[in-house]
């Protein structure tokens, strides 16, 4: 109705030359008997006036600014800067209106990716940008109103910045409408000048809003003394991923570094993180495959082994990988490395080892440590983290793993095929809370079939001693479930890193879950001083470390000439249980809570060649694309390998590429990449163009005779 309605009137208007009425020359052919007929019919012709004014500025339709001449011809100066302004506010509202409720969602829904960046700063500065365009008279403000229509910008900011904006524009066509006789064309109302006049008070917003800034910012500074001169462009706080390559980048474009390490180069990714875990994964699942012998064609298998080499092992693989993270790699690529407790006590200033060192900026990649739980009885047993379970020397006879996330979940998987009764606790009702049900389910009956216990919808609740035996009181539905173990191991979380380094005393904004507080920048509260990693969030995982220290790095170095926004829009991750789980963009669960509509295609590997061959034909992959297209919005696979399958997804997302252009690329046979290609033909084949296929096999049969 309001297609038809608005194509309706554009039409009449063009059919019957209304145009001709609001021409320059028509006006001053008319101005006596219009202004005769005002004095007359003063309401009658005010209503007329606003009536037509609202309409052609709502139809978007040539004429506007012989309205705003006539309302100073007509009404004089004060009382035509009155109307005009609120019939051209009200008429480019309406405008406004119209492009939204018939543009905005096939616009965003079509280019939503592409206009992430538009939408945010329209979010966030949209008043400032469009009171600056509103100022400038070189942007024609009907396409103004129809293309910020298409923005998330508010209706009420858009007319009472709209009405303020316009109105000087506004003023000097209606005062040169009061001199109308004088003016022989529209164009010699506005000079070049006053042209310039106006673009100047446009982006004197923006400008304004930027000295703001800068004032504030050297306002929070001043009561630190600056140096004279600086021993650094940059300290770095901590050698994990994300400090490890800060470091490398600003001494890759030739800054001075240093790089602060109060315990070990490789922070908790190298030492007790990922590298030992997966190690211990290799093993655990080399003793699965023994137990499946039959599976390969042997009659039986067996395997001993003594879990302290197991650990050895894992160990020798941290010092296989250490000197890629060591001190004298990094040494040699012109990084200082320093070891010792850092504590920053200004923005300018790092106190270590008793030495202050000066440096223009700072960044904290402090990473994360396992969080502990309050649970009453925990303190008296020698519980173990992913940070300490690497000193075992024993395996452990019953273990219990508090959590159900990926550390425990992989970790429970791990020490069960190494021989330990496992039993899982899990607060919440599945495990792996952010994944579908149906992902959570399959590694829950994995866990099962290897001979995990898992409880989940289990609370922890406190730990006894009771006969010198250990045991935990879980509730369940508000009745006690009693687990005895001989070790327990806590994997519910970690959190940030904020303290005893000088933050508090800075007073270095937090976020509510306790990381900094940092910009799109990755520049915390005090302008000096970024972050990057666990400490930062909102991942925490080493590949986002890595990528946020890219940021960091340039924006801390050269932000003074140009910042980097962080971007967040394709983050991949994987879980190593077997199978893995690995993932990159939304889930049928995101896309249900943040009501994102999808088609879900769905191929399970049983049917792949390479995964019958390796007995590895279980799992599948789940593709979220946006309807009616080939658009890939999220990517869930659960099976052998399914973090190096991801990878193609990863790329595709990233560069905008959909489902066609996987099928269409060449994947060699036969391997577990094949899935990929698969799955996009299974898409492929829901989209077939049936009628057209109908008409190929009439055509096909005609040419057979």
């Amino acid at each position: 109705m309001v297609v038809l309605t608005v194509a309706l009137l554009v039409a009449v208007f063009f059919f019957f030359d209304l145009g001709h009425y609001l021409s320059f020359e028509t006006l001053k052919s008319r101005q006596t008997a219009l202004a005769s007929y005002h004095t007359d019919h003063q309401v009658m012709t005010i209503a007329v006036y606003m009536a037509v004014y609202i309409l052609v500025a709502a139809l978007s339709l040539p004429g506007a600014a012989v309205m705003t001449l006539a309302g100073g011809a007509i009404f004089g100066l004060w009382l035509g800067l009155l109307l005009v302004s609120f019939a051209s506010t009200i008429g480019a509202t309406l405008a406004f209106l119209a492009a939204r409720f018939l543009l905005k969602d096939a616009v965003q829904s079509k280019f939503g990716d592409r206009l992430n960046a538009i939408n945010q700063g329209i979010e966030k500065d949209g008043a400032f940008y469009l009171f600056t365009l509103r100022l400038v008279p070189v942007f024609p403000f009907f396409v103004i109103n129809l293309v910020m229509g298409l923005t998330p910008i508010r209706v009420g900011v858009f007319y009472i910045v709209s009405q303020i904006g316009m109105l000087a524009g506004t003023a000097v066509y209606v005062n040169a409408g009061t001199q109308l006789a004088k003016i022989d064309s529209l164009s010699g109302i506005l000079s070049p000048g006053l042209i310039f006049s106006f673009a100047l008070l446009g982006v004197f917003p923006l400008i304004a809003k930027k000295s703001i800034a800068v004032f504030q910012a050297g306002k929070l500074l001043k009561k630190y003394p600056r140096p004279s001169t600086f021993d650094y462009n940059l300290v770095v706080i901590g050698a994990g991923a994300a400090g490890l390559v800060t470091a490398y980048i600003a001494a890759a474009v030739r800054a001075r570094v240093a790089l602060i390490e109060k315990h070990k180069m490789g922070g908790d990714c190298l030492n007790t993180g990922c590298v030992p875990s997966k190690a211990l994964i290799r093993s655990a699942k080399i003793l699965s495959y023994v137990k499946r012998a039959k599976e390969f064609g042997f009659d039986s298998g067996n395997m001993e082994f003594d879990f302290e080499w197991v650990m050895a092992r894992v160990h020798q693989v941290i010092g296989k990988i250490e000197p890629h993270d060591s001190v004298e790699r990094y040494s040699q690529l012109g990084v200082e490395c320093i070891r010792g407790d850092a504590k920053i006590t200004s923005p300018y200033t790092v106190l270590v080892n008793g030495k202050t060192l000066t440096t223009k900026k700072i960044v904290i990649a402090s990473g994360a440590r396992p969080f502990v739980p309050p649970i009453p009885g925990l303190d008296k047993v020698n519980y173990l983290t992913s940070d300490t379970v690497w000193e075992l020397k024993t395996l452990p006879r019953r273990l219990v793993v508090l959590g159900g996330g990926p550390i425990g979940c992989e970790l429970t998987q791990t020490f069960c095929r190494l021989g330990s009764a496992v039993t899982q606790v899990e607060m919440m009702p599945q495990l792996m809370g952010r994944e579908d049900a149906d992902v959570s389910g399959l590694i829950k009956e994995k866990l099962i079939t290897e001979g995990v216990r898992v409880l989940t919808g289990h609370r922890a609740r406190e730990i006894r001693i009771e006969n010198n035996g250990k045991i935990l009181v879980c509730d369940h539905n508000g009745r006690d479930v009693f687990v005895e173990f001989d070790e327990i191991l806590v994997a519910v979380g970690r959190a940030a890193n904020i303290s005893g380094f000088g933050l508090e005393e800075l007073g270095v904004e937090l976020t509510p879950r306790k990381t900094i507080s940092a910009n799109e920048f990755l520049q915390t509260s005090i302008p000096t001083i970024y972050c990057a990693g666990d400490v930062a969030g909102p991942y925490q995982f080493t590949h986002v470390a890595a990528h946020q220290a890219w940021f960091a790095a340039v924006n801390a170095l050269f932000g003074k000439f140009k910042s980097f926004k962080v971007d967040y829009r394709v983050i991949p991750w994987t879980t190593y249980t077997d199978p893995e789980v690995a993932r990159v963009g939304i889930n049928e669960t995101d896309a249900a809570e943040k009501n994102i509509p999808y088609e879900l295609t769905r191929y399970n590997l049983d049917d792949l060649d390479r995964a019958i061959a390796d007995s590895e034909d279980h799992g599948f992959i789940k593709v979220l694309t946006k309807p009616g297209t080939d658009k890939i919005l999220g990517v869930t696979i659960v099976g052998a390998h399914a973090g190096d399958i991801l990878a193609e997804y990863v790329l595709a997302m990233k560069h905008g590429l959909g489902l066609n252009k996987i099928l269409a690329t060449i994947h060699t046979y036969p391997t577990m990449a094949e899935a990929n290609k698969y799955a996009a033909g299974v898409w492929k084949k829901a989209h077939a163009p049936e009628k057209v296929l109908k008409w190929l096999g009439k055509y096909h049969g005609w040419t057979r005779g």
